[in-house]
């Protein structure tokens, strides 16, 4: 299937639930403390479009990713600035093992990055579906790493929108595979280098902060975010040979 570009916008956008939303960024902000700005929703891919829009991001609140869905806006964001992943000499060798692709397999990323016997798992079968929707709209996309032998061995997913490519999950089945996702996640948003342009992977971790992954407090970032939808989306859907 051909990732259809430009992405389609759906229909069915509601004001409330945007005004909901950007209430509880706005308490958020003055607690300086709150990280759940809401609680409940749809995962519509306008409701999900929305929340990216105004920096705000789904993650399930009960047990394993369960309902009741929380809504989430960092007090302080994980963030990429497209060109200046950091890749060290063993891992300039590592990426010569590696084939790498975009929107290949959305379906097969999604699915591994969903594995209950993750630590920490939360993406349930109707967090699957709500983004295979957002992809086969056009919005959501996944980069796929395989081996030597074909086999798909780490990747990660998100969705774009304007400038923004917010990070939602990766995976790695043999070592460097989820790291050479993300260069070449970056390589792909840095393409036309529009200087807007970021890439948001919600929290950082010493995993990603060893990519060049920097914490950008809220406030910066929903700046930066407003920059960044300025720009016009990317097709990602086209970049399919990043040897």
């Amino acid at each position: 299937m051909t990732t259809p570009f430009p992405p389609i916008e759906p229909s069915g956008s509601s004001p409330l639930w945007a005004e909901y939303l950007r209430a509880g960024v706005r308490a958020a902000a003055e607690s300086a403390e709150g990280e759940v700005v809401g609680v409940g929703g749809r995962l519509d891919p306008a409701s999900l479009l929305t929340a990216y829009r105004l920096g705000v991001f789904p993650m399930g609140l009960g047990e394993r990713g369960a309902r009741p869905m929380g809504w989430w806006s960092p007090t302080w964001r994980g963030v990429l600035r497209p060109g200046r992943a950091h890749v060290s000499r063993s891992m300039r060798r590592s990426l010569h093992r590696f084939t790498v692709t975009v929107d290949r397999a959305f379906d097969e990323v999604v699915l591994a990055c969903a594995d209950p016997a993750r630590e920490g798992a939360w993406i349930t079968g109707e967090v699957r579906d709500a983004y295979g929707e957002l992809h086969r709209l056009g919005w959501a996309h996944s980069i796929e790493v395989r081996d030597e032998e074909g086999a798909l061995v780490g990747g990660l997913y998100g969705v774009a929108t304007g400038g923004l490519f917010a990070g939602e999950s990766m995976f790695h089945h043999t070592t460097d595979a989820s790291k050479a996702a993300v260069i070449h996640l970056d390589r792909v948003i840095a393409a036309d280098g529009d200087p807007r342009r970021i890439i948001d992977v919600q929290w950082s971790t010493p995993h990603l902060a060893s990519l060049g992954i920097e914490e950008m407090h809220r406030r910066e970032y929903l700046v930066r975010l407003h920059a960044a939808l300025e720009a016009p989306d990317l097709d990602l859907g086209s970049m399919v040979d990043l040897d």
